[in-house]
């Protein structure tokens, strides 16, 4: 009778031990649960501390000369989808342009020039190769050309500052009168997406 015994006993430990597994994992289940709603409750007061941030940072944007705090504000332009002038294969770009410009004044103004300044980077993007779009260069001289033919369509002629730099072969041009400045309400183009395919 002593062999009958021990099959017993070991019948309630295995059962222990199986109870004991379910209440550790019922204890983590819970553990873990609680500890990620605590995460999710307290991070909500946590973004809303942030928008506040946020927004106080848009509230206090650069001063100008004048001492006066004022905020940029954004033009955006749909989306420009051109077939590029690479000769090899045919690729084209989606790319999608904000002007920055002073202030609401100056968004008004321009949005009666629109389709003009939509056919100025029409023109400039279309003679452009893929390889000049790949390149932070070619990105970066994209946007001053952008930024020169949006104020040429509104009628302010920027100085091209390559034209008055010879090449290495070139001799210096004799310096023209130079025309008063007119400054353009555009301040600065950004791209908001660049997709070259």
């Amino acid at each position: 009778m002593a062999t009958p015994a021990p099959a017993a006993d070991a019948a309630p430990k295995g059962g222990g031990k199986k109870k004991l597994i379910i209440i550790v994992a019922a204890v983590l289940v819970l553990v873990l649960g609680g500890g990620a709603a605590l995460l999710v409750l307290k991070k909500k007061p946590a973004e809303e501390g942030d928008e506040e941030t946020a927004a106080a940072a848009v509230e206090a944007p650069a001063k100008k000369k004048g001492g006066e705090a004022k905020a940029p504000t954004f033009v955006p332009l749909d989306p420009f989808t051109v077939n590029l002038s690479d000769k090899e294969v045919d690729r084209f770009a989606q790319i999608g342009i904000i002007l920055q410009v002073d202030d609401e004044k100056a968004s008004e103004e321009i949005k009666g020039f629109l389709p003009a300044i939509r056919n100025n980077i029409l023109m400039v993007l279309s003679h452009k190769t893929s390889t000049e779009l790949l390149t932070r260069e070619g990105k970066e001289q994209l946007a001053k050309e952008i930024l020169r033919e949006s104020s040429r369509a509104m009628g302010i002629e920027m100085d091209d500052e390559d034209e008055d730099k010879p090449a290495a072969d070139e001799k210096p041009k004799k310096k023209k009168k130079k025309k008063p400045q007119v400054e353009s309400p555009i301040t600065q183009v950004l791209f908001s997406t660049f997709i070259v395919q």
